[in-house]
């Protein structure tokens, strides 16, 4: 009967590496479809809803899927140099980082909803009011 060995620290940091490496990639995999999806359906993650604003591309349309894909790809060169790329939006007259100008969008302020008119009760006529009072 063969018995078996200790696993060393080697063997389990490559079983660990590979292990890191699967949840590293369904982690980009599922950020890149969440990102891509939302920015071509409406231009907004949850995110984006929560803070009140959306990209958009030229025309202020919800940037198509191709479009929102480049966008997500180009997040990567946006960290890339020390994430310079996204620190731009910040020095930008425009506000835009590299990855918008790689892929073409923006991101804007959704207006803010106009508050409702205060609703005035219905006025009383003269009549109305002696009308009420005598009864």
């Amino acid at each position: 009967m063969i018995e078996p060995r200790s696993a060393g620290f080697w063997i389990r940091a490559v079983a660990a590496l590979i292990d890191f490496a699967v949840v590293a990639l369904f982690t980009v995999v599922f950020a890149g479809a969440y990102t891509t999806l939302l920015h071509a359906l409406g231009g907004q993650t949850i995110g984006k809803m929560i803070v009140g604003v959306r990209v958009v591309v030229g025309d202020g349309e919800p940037p198509p899927l191709g479009t929102a894909l480049l966008r997500y790809l180009a997040y990567f060169a946006s960290a890339g140099i020390v994430t310079l790329g996204f620190v731009m939006a910040g020095l930008r007259q425009d506000k835009r980082a590299l990855h918008d100008l790689i892929a073409g969008t923006r991101v804007e302020r959704l207006p803010r909803a106009a508050a409702p008119e205060p609703v005035e009760p219905p006025a009383v006529s003269a009549e109305q009011s002696t009308a009420s009072g005598a009864a």
